[in-house]
């Protein structure tokens, strides 16, 4: 991906405004000081802060599918030169362990990225998150979520996949119709309904837009269900099903990074958008890292890297993504369907329920 210029230790003290930031012959805008972390303009975190976060290691444990992940931290690393430990589980896989480790005292994660709502607000009510308000999205209050939690950092886009090599871009399905109208049946795929905040927006979308008997339509295809969508989308790249649901950073990073034979594309009924959300933890021990990690994810660098991923940027002042020569539908288009928190709280417990009976998964 096109990286942009990582600006550290400015020497001269500036104003972040308009008028700064197109006059500064730098392209750096920033009330900086020497040693201070500076990105694009921003301040991502100060000389005291950056120095001991880069005597540390930080721990994530993230819910977020590991090839993008992974693609952030990689950038996160060049561009501050912090290590991170990840751990990767399913989002509904990562509460377990979160509120194990947290009720025995042992929880070993700095910060957490969630798909989740519900999820986060069970950390929360068990008193896993330590209140952070990022001062580089100050002027954004909305993306701090209960009163200051957690954050919302990104939106996500599940769609339909297909292995370019077991079809075309004219033989590919173009809608969900073309889905379930028994073309691909036996050489489809899908996640099970409750992995977590990305199944929850898919199945909520399923239901309210394609309509109630979508499942049974889906179910009649014969698909084979994976655990997680990095293993649907390992299965699809690898030939094992011609077509799935998959998150369009997973093909993207696939396709760019390993040059796997897929592509998605944007359904004539649209995408499900679901959130993601990063705090850090009462237990956190390398507190400078989590710190700078947090608003390196929101500072505009950070997004910019989320929408070059193939994510919807939290922040409006980051163009929206286009990803393989794809523009993806603008927010709030018809073609662009977001599970609020609201309705995730509201909706999710009982679609997982008819998902689970649609599709007769026990497991």
């Amino acid at each position: 991906m096109k990286r942009s210029s990582v600006h550290k230790g400015i020497l001269t003290s500036c104003l972040v405004t308009a008028a700064v930031v197109s006059a500064a012959f730098s392209g750096v805008a920033c009330a900086a000081n020497a040693g201070d972390l500076v990105i694009e303009g921003e301040v991502i975190a100060d000389a005291g802060t950056f120095a001991q976060a880069k005597q540390q290691t930080l721990n994530l444990y993230t819910g977020y599918v590991q090839s993008p992940e992974k693609a952030l931290i990689d950038d996160f690393t060049k561009d501050t030169g912090i290590k991170v430990n990840m751990i990767r589980l399913t989002p509904n896989q990562l509460l377990e362990r979160v509120l194990s480790e947290q009720g025995a005292g042992k929880l070993g994660a700095d910060v957490i990225r969630t798909s989740d709502y519900p999820n986060a607000l069970s950390m929360e009510k068990a008193g896993v998150w330590k209140k952070y308000m990022p001062p580089i999205i100050s002027g954004t209050p909305q993306l701090s979520q209960d009163n200051g939690s957690f954050n919302l950092v990104f939106d996500s886009v599940y769609t339909i996949g297909y292995n370019t090599q077991l079809a075309d871009k004219n033989s590919a399905p173009h809608s969900w119709a073309d889905m379930v109208n028994g073309k691909w049946k036996k050489k489809i795929g899908i996640v099970q309904g409750g992995s977590g905040g990305s199944t929850a927006s898919l199945n909520r979308f399923m239901i309210s837009k394609l309509g109630e008997d979508y499942f049974k339509k889906y179910y009649a295809q014969d698909p084979v269900i994976y655990s997680s969508l990095g293993q649907e989308a390992i299965a699809l790249a690898r030939g094992e099903i011609s077509v799935g649901t998959v998150k369009i950073s997973d093909v993207n990073i696939l396709a760019k990074k390993e040059n796997a034979p897929l592509m998605f594309v944007v359904p004539t009924e649209g995408v499900a958008v679901y959130d993601y959300f990063l705090g850090m933890t009462q237990s956190v021990k390398n507190e400078a890292a989590a710190k700078v990690f947090i608003n390196y994810n929101l500072s505009k660098h950070g997004q910019k890297i989320f929408a070059a991923i193939g994510e919807y940027p939290a922040r409006s002042d980051v163009a929206s993504p286009t990803v393989l020569g794809v523009t993806l539908p603008a927010i709030g288009s018809p073609q662009y369907f977001r599970l609020s928190p609201q309705d995730s709280l509201k909706y999710s417990k009982d679609d997982l329920k008819k998902w689970n009976a649609d599709f007769k998964y026990t497991k």
